[in-house]
């Protein structure tokens, strides 16, 4: 009887790990992660009121002379701040969640897996943090602007802290996670789920998608809807990109492997 591929064959460090052992470390690295972000978070909570002046400017620079900010409800100066304290420490903990994340399913993946993984996983950090700043230096300014340019005469202005901070959360969301598609396209290219030639080929698809997901995710604004779906397509067309190069050095690999 012939020996199975070498390729095919489960690595030794997963081989020789029991479940419970793999259970125990999961729950190790999973302490650390949320170690890590109540960490960050006792750092980060003293300052959370300048950090809300300072996610609260794009709009402030844009109220009138002498109109501010609000507070509606009796606890919002106490739990708005919080809340953005608590989602900064989640980010701001991402790379130590990282690496937990990657030295609990290293030792389970081959040699050209390992090669993969850790690139796209660093990558769609960098890209979540690249569509959260997008929002926050080129769409914000531009929303709000509109939003405080199109009231009716008369109207006083006045922002409820809650409700900036719940709708900025929100946009910071989706320009992360459609700063991913590059990610996403390769990902699918690897696995096989698709091809290059067939993503390209589906690209007038894909573009109205864009404009639908941007309809969907952003304030109902033609400036907003389009600041989201533009950059979308062009990820797109990168990941289109970056999946020919993975797609040809995969091929490139499965002919260099010896026949069993």
């Amino acid at each position: 009887m012939s020996s199975a591929p070498a390729g095919n064959q489960t690595p030794p460090e997963q081989q020789e790990m029991p479940l419970i052992e793999h259970l125990l470390e999961l729950r190790n690295r999973l302490l650390k992660m949320v170690l890590a972000v109540i960490i960050c978070f006792a750092v980060i909570y003293p300052f959370a009121n300048e950090l809300y002046l300072l996610l609260s400017q794009p709009l402030r620079e844009l109220l009138p002379v002498g109109q501010m900010m609000i507070a509606t409800d009796i606890t919002s100066p106490f739990f708005a701040p919080l809340k953005l304290a608590l989602v900064l420490a989640v980010f701001a903990a991402i790379p130590v969640i990282l690496y937990q994340l990657w030295s609990f399913i290293a030792p389970g993946l081959y040699a050209h897996e390992k090669r993969l993984a850790f690139p796209l996983l660093f990558t769609s950090v960098i890209l979540f943090y690249g569509g959260a700043a997008f929002a926050y230096f080129v769409v914000f300014p531009l929303v709000f602007g509109f939003f405080t340019a199109i009231g009716p005469e008369g109207i006083v202005e006045l922002p409820d802290i809650t409700s900036y901070l719940n709708f900025v959360l929100k946009m910071f969301f989706a320009f992360g996670v459609a700063f991913e598609i590059p990610i996403a396209t390769v990902l699918l290219i690897l696995t096989g789920a698709t091809t290059p030639q067939d993503l390209a080929a589906k690209r007038p698809y894909v573009v109205v998608g864009c404009f639908i997901i941007g309809m969907l995710l952003t304030p109902p604004d033609i400036i907003s809807q389009t600041l989201l779906a533009v950059p979308m397509w062009i990820l797109f067309e990168f990941g289109i990109l970056f999946g020919r190069l993975a797609y040809r050095q995969r091929q490139d690999d499965a002919e260099g492997e010896p026949e069993a």
